[in-house]
């Protein structure tokens, strides 16, 4: 699933492609892809005629912010855009055309069908699903130490399914919770109150250290994620422990080692994010 750095990267692009660009009319090939309004015709009338003025993020959704209206998109597994002639044939599972005046189109292509679309009024789409109970913003300057001091205080959840939780942190997922953890020398079964002062510290400039590499490396083409120019992200040559279960530790040389945490495949090396007592 791409995480917040590979939308952010697809956001970036999709500006540099479509920003500024008139929406002349939208076909819907898949409408359970459309959220709201649950009628794809009434989407598609709602979006034609309407110019993007500029493609923002908050956490994994994309926020294509129009004359009047807000489009909020989650590519969920296998989403993905892409800009094209509207007179060359689309891919298979190609869902959503959005054809402009200048005779380009912007498709949304989903093999796995899970990708989400939502229209708002501008400004409500903060009041109401699904942003509205988004955590912490990650790259944004209010992400403090303080701020996630306040988010995860007295909580006795253990850290990787705490940040995992989109209530918590915006855009964390399994790649970037692993890398951050390690970089911490963390384990992710530690519970966020056994987290001493200066371990809160080390985990706070590792989130923020690691997806702003993985920003700047174009993301993370594990499976099939490719940004709006069809081009992969590099960052899963810097991995250090996801992906990596039996290579040796980057730090100490040991194993990396995999086990299931949460239901999700966990990432650690042993040696150097040790299981710790929880503080007294």
């Amino acid at each position: 699933m791409p995480e917040l750095p590979e939308v952010e990267t697809v956001r970036r692009t999709l500006e540099k492609l479509v920003s500024g660009k008139t929406i002349e009319s939208v076909t819907v090939r898949l409408p359970r892809i459309v959220r709201r309004p649950d009628d794809p015709e009434a989407f598609a009338m709602l979006l034609a005629g309407q110019t993007i003025r500029s493609i923002g993020r908050r956490g994994k959704f994309l926020r294509f912010v129009l004359d009047d209206y807000v489009l909020l998109s989650h590519l969920r597994m296998e989403g993905r855009y892409g800009v094209y002639p509207a007179e060359e044939p689309a891919e298979n599972h190609t869902h959503v055309f959005f054809r402009f005046t200048d005779g380009l189109e912007l498709r949304y292509r989903d093999v796995r069908q899970f990708g989400t679309m939502d229209v708002f009024p501008i400004g409500e789409e903060w009041r109401s699903e699904p942003l509205h109970k988004l955590g912490l913003e990650p790259l944004d300057e209010s992400f403090t130490v303080q701020a996630l001091r306040n988010a995860i205080a007295g909580r006795t959840t253990k850290l990787k399914p705490l940040l995992l939780n989109q209530e918590i942190v915006a855009g964390l997922g399994n790649i970037y919770v692993d890398e951050a953890l390690f970089a911490a020398g963390l384990h992710p079964e530690r519970t966020a109150d056994s987290l001493t002062r200066s371990e809160l510290n080390r985990l706070h400039e590792a989130i923020v250290q690691t997806l702003t590499d993985a920003v700047n490396a174009g993301g993370s083409s594990i499976k099939s994620y490719v940004n709006g120019q069809g081009e992969m992200g590099m960052f899963q040559q810097q991995l250090n422990v996801y992906g990596r279960k039996g290579q040796p530790c980057v730090k100490c040389g040991g194993p990396v080692e995999k086990f299931v945490l949460g239901g999700r495949g966990t990432h650690i090396c042993p040696a150097c994010q040790p299981v710790r007592k929880r503080k007294r």
